[in-house]
């Protein structure tokens, strides 16, 4: 039995085989990590009540968040959330902050701005109007 296992190790020539790369328990480890990080890079996919369609090397948009049927008037204010390679995310893009912005008290509508290139700069803005 033992002689089974070793020559199963070692090629004809007597060189040591190595197992093929998938076949390595840390490669597929490796490559289980890498495909959950992908999937999970998916879950903060953008959610409003209308979504756009996307680019995937260019998106330039602006829908409502919560449309009111009338045209927005009033004080605007702005807020954002910028990322870089979709590796890092910073800013406040809340409708608190937008509101502060503008000068804000009384949000009438909410509006959002998604801009994008390549997933290498990517801008989320909540826009708020009222008074």
């Amino acid at each position: 039995m033992v002689s089974v296992v070793v020559s199963a190790m070692i090629a004809p020539s007597g060189a040591p085989v190595t197992p093929a790369p998938l076949e390595d328990p840390m490669n597929k480890l490796a490559a289980l990590t890498v495909g959950l990080l992908l999937s999970l890079g998916t879950v903060g996919c953008i959610a409003a009540p209308v979504v756009p369609p996307l680019g995937l090397i260019y998106t330039n948009i602006e829908a409502p968040i919560n449309p009111t049927g009338g045209n927005p008037s009033g004080r605007r204010g702005e807020s954002s959330v910028v990322a870089i390679l979709a590796l890092f995310s910073t800013g406040d893009g809340s409708v608190r902050a937008a509101a502060q912005n503008g000068g804000i008290t009384n949000v009438e509508h909410i509006d959002y701005e998604f801009y994008n290139v390549l997933g290498i700069y990517q801008r989320y803005t909540t826009v708020v109007y009222g008074n």
